[in-house]
């Protein structure tokens, strides 16, 4: 026996046709729909002669209830206002677009379907054996799938309602959310999905099925009958712009959209001499939802540590580099690689960091394949400019796109060399010097600690006579990690309160650079190995949104100078 099941047909009568054709040619001998007639498309109504026409056999979705029983809303099982405000808008659509003969028809649909084929029990929902409206997503963990399979106790449980599918088996029983036929799987391509189940000598096997049809027809469809093109959006591109809050972190960082616009989180941005570099304006489309990456939440910057080994112990180093640091480094061909990915995935500046960069043999020929792709900061301690470190220096003096940015924490060496060690202070401003000289582009940022507060101006005077002034002189935060850990002094952090920076690292990718690394920050670690970068911003996406939703807002937040 092979069964042919769909889910959210969603008015759209072009992708329904498409889909039930499809599973006569593949010889499925029932079709089974598991609700959701209306809603999203514009034409209700076309979709009934279909499934007479196929001898569909049906169940009841919630919205074929709300619509039956004439209720005000969907009971689509949102808990967010703004979900509920667009599928208000889809309800009201459907309601006044769906005839009364059709709506009387729905009101006599079961709410289920449970019989033995061919030695399977068979169990088709809605949403989940313990609500229509109940969402089984992929992501639900062994616990939360297993109280639903345990409520249904046949061999194969067929769902739909989240509109994404999926199939595992749990605890014996075969499930399958056979996703949506009238709408994309938020996954970027316009194809539509069901599922057909093979059901043999008591032994079941699911294919999901990609749906291929007339995007174009229905998305005209829906703008002849003037439907927000918000929706229309989603049908042309294959990604969800509306009733987002309802997915999980898991499926929702799969999207181009996480967030919607106007709930953008808010509380990063530096103010003062905090930082540099703020997050450019996201591109108002003049959608309701934006991707997360590229905003203030989540600014399009690469960090990459070339190392961790240093000249210096620095007191405060949050990474906790020095002499003897465990040696680890990322080879010019990985970061050559990474440069590529960055370009790729729509980052718009890179951050080379340490240790010190200029520790690392290739470092000159890493800055300059960087620099001519991108805008590249090269964090360092301008110490290690001689000999034949100053000669390669010199060949950067011509990119264009090039920043480097060292640090220094006071206007005496007293005050420095108190955090950096004897001598520092002296061969810091050196640096600083012979790289101006060169005509290189210069920052300068000063860790503020107890014993440089009061030299913030003076230290501003000393560099503005070098140069460096305005904007190129920052005051950073000392933090609590690495060697700092437990300062009083120092700040607390957590992902709560940071707003992710991308940062690879020999070991893996990090929440933000002042968790890079692993043994001080392991709370910072997003993923071990060589990540792809794609891969990456979709794991600090899910971790964002996981944190975000313990209580739906995060905490006041901060960004550290860079």
């Amino acid at each position: 026996m092979r069964i042919a099941a769909f889910g959210g047909a969603y008015a759209n009568p072009y992708a329904l046709r498409a889909m039930l054709e499809d599973a006569r040619a593949r010889d499925c001998e029932r079709i089974l729909n598991l609700g959701d007639l209306g809603g999203f498309g514009a034409e209700c109504d076309a979709v009934w002669p279909l499934l007479e026409e196929f001898g569909v056999e049906s169940i009841a979705g919630n919205y074929d209830i709300a619509i039956g029983r004439g209720d005000e809303d969907c009971g689509c099982g949102y808990s967010s206002e703004r979900d509920n405000e667009f599928a208000q808008l889809m309800y009201d659509h459907t309601r006044a677009a769906t005839g009364a003969a059709f709506a009387g028809w729905m009101r006599g649909l079961p709410g289920e379907l449970r019989e033995v084929v061919d030695g399977v029990d068979l169990h088709a929902v809605h949403g989940s054996p313990l609500a229509v409206n109940d969402f089984l997503w992929e992501s639900l963990d062994d616990d939360e799938l297993g109280r639903r399979v345990r409520e249904s106790g046949a061999g194969v449980l067929l769902c739909t309602h989240t509109g994404i599918p999926w199939q595992r088996v749990l605890d014996g029983t075969l499930v399958v959310n056979v996703g949506a036929v009238g709408r994309p799987a938020n996954d970027g391509r316009r194809e539509t999905s069901y599922a057909i189940l093979e059901l043999r000598d008591g032994v079941a096997l699911a294919e999901l099925v990609p749906v291929s049809y007339d995007w174009r027809a229905q998305a005209a469809s829906m703008r002849t009958a003037g439907l927000p093109e918000a929706f229309v959006e989603t049908i042309e591109t294959g990604w969800w712009t509306t009733c987002l809050e309802v997915v999980p972190p898991r499926e929702r960082a799969r999207g181009r959209y996480q967030v919607y616009r106007d709930a953008v989180p808010a509380g990063f941005a530096a103010g003062g001499d905090a930082g540099w570099a703020d997050a450019p304006a996201y591109e108002d489309r003049g959608l309701p939802v934006v991707s997360m990456f590229g905003t203030e939440a989540f600014p399009a910057r690469l960090w990459v540590y070339s190392n961790f080994h240093c000249n210096l112990a620095c007191g405060y180093c949050v990474v906790a580099s020095s002499p003897r640091a465990r040696r680890r480094e990322i080879s010019a061909q990985r970061f050559r690689a990474l440069v590529d990915e960055a370009l790729e995935e729509g980052f718009r500046e890179l951050y080379l960091t340490g240790g010190e960069p200029f520790v690392h043999p290739q470092i000159v020929d890493m800055i300059e394949y960087a620099s001519a792709r991108l805008p590249t900061v090269v964090l360092t301690n301008a110490m290690l400019f001689t000999g034949r470190r100053a000669g390669e220096l010199e060949r950067l003096a011509g990119c264009e796109r090039l920043v480097l940015q060292s640090s220094v924490d006071g206007a005496r060496a007293g005050t420095h060399d108190r955090w950096r060690g004897a001598g520092s202070w002296a061969r810091a401003m050196e640096g600083i010097r012979f790289a101006r000289e060169l005509g290189l582009p210069l920052r300068v940022a000063m860790t503020e600690t107890p014993e440089n507060r009061a030299e913030v101006s003076q230290l501003r005077e000393l560099l503005a006579g070098l140069g460096i002034e305005g904007s190129d002189f920052a005051v950073r935060p000392l933090v609590q990690r690495g060697f700092a850990e437990g300062m009083d002094a120092g700040i607390e952090i957590s992902e709560g309160v940071m707003a992710p920076e991308l940062t690879v690292t020999a070991d893996g990718v990090h929440w933000h650079p002042v968790g890079g690394d692993l043994e001080s920050s392991p709370d910072f670690l997003v993923a071990r190995g060589e990540v792809p970068l794609a891969e990456a911003k979709r794991a600090v996406i899910e971790r964002f949104l996981e944190l975000r939703l313990e209580d739906g807002t995060l905490p006041a937040a901060f960004r550290c100078a860079v």
